[in-house]
């Protein structure tokens, strides 16, 4: 396990933080599931009352980051009034337990101090961390990695795969007479993409057995065919429909690695600001030695990666 991924494991789940981060939207669209109706900006705007006790704009946001996850399995019509049934569930309940002495307890009082810490955990993670995490410097970010991209040579070339070079040298011999391509490959060819007339898209190198790229990088011009080459797969005959150099992905394509790269890296040198200087007893010392082990593992893997 990456020394990233446990940095944010110690963290609430990283899909909570991101559904509780406003400034993460552009980027999260797909993960934060959206109220079926548009709510008012305010969010002290009630929305039910219980028993006098009013249910907030507010309390339906918290309820949703909590329930982020349910939320997302259900239509967007329902989420809305799921959160409203939820949360009056809690009123009557919690006046409940308040009632029987409840709230009284040390266990409660245990967990409220969990929770309040989550909750400020939460509040900064969203405020110090997820909101260093701007469109601005997401595409700052891109325009780094689009100006260190090497291009890279890509052909795009359509195939007829056959069992014997005999059947290789006879599609060949057809292709060279006028013979339509995509029309053999459906009747001849035995790879999977027959159906699509043996068109292979683009690819570059590395991505094909190796007689086949040496074959298909060599030709020159659209529309050339090469002579049959032989694979493990059997016995191809290729045809060239276009060669170019490799761009690098838009923006809008790797935004969301970008947004997830920028947002570990920014907890990651958070949190380790805010443990300089922390003493740290775990009590238990074979827990302190797997903690330990843990934590100079990942930082060793923190740091190979980096160079």
């Amino acid at each position: 396990m990456s020394h990233s991924v446990l940095r944010l494991l110690r963290t609430m789940s990283l899909a909570a933080l991101l559904t509780a981060a406003p400034n993460l939207a552009i980027f999260a669209q797909e993960a934060t599931p959206a109220p079926a109706e548009t709510a008012p900006a305010d969010p002290d705007a009630v929305v039910a009352t219980v028993g006098g006790e009013a249910i907030t704009e507010a309390d339906l946001g918290f309820a949703a980051e909590d329930m982020a996850q349910d939320l997302a399995q259900m239509p967007p019509e329902e989420r809305r009034a799921f959160l409203v049934r939820i949360l009056i569930d809690m009123k009557v309940m919690s006046r409940a337990a308040r009632d029987a002495g409840m709230d009284q307890t040390e266990i409660f009082a245990q967990r409220q101090q969990y929770l309040e810490e989550r909750a400020l955990r939460r509040a900064y993670f969203n405020e110090a961390i997820a909101g260093t995490v701007t469109e601005e410097a997401a595409r700052a970010e891109y325009d780094a990695f689009a100006a260190q991209f090497q291009p890279q040579d890509e052909v795009r070339a359509s195939h007829i795969l056959v069992e014997t070079e005999q059947e290789a040298n006879d599609i060949r011999a057809q292709l060279e007479e006028g013979a339509d391509f995509a029309t053999l490959a459906r009747e001849h060819s035995i790879d999977p993409g027959a159906a699509n007339g043996g068109d292979l898209g683009f690819f570059g190198r590395g991505m094909m057995v190796q007689p086949f790229e040496e074959a298909a990088f060599a030709l020159a011009g659209e529309g050339d065919l090469s002579d049959p080459v032989q694979s493990q797969f059997g016995w191809h005959v290729i045809r060239l429909a276009e060669k170019r150099q490799s761009a690098p992905p838009s923006f809008e394509q790797v935004a969301p690695q970008i947004q997830q790269q920028l947002l570990m890296r920014s907890f990651t040198e958070k949190v380790e600001e805010l443990m300089e200087g922390v003493e740290i007893d775990i009590a238990d010392p074979a827990l302190a030695a797997r903690f330990e082990a843990q934590e100079a593992g990942d930082a060793a893997a923190e740091e190979a990666a980096s160079e």
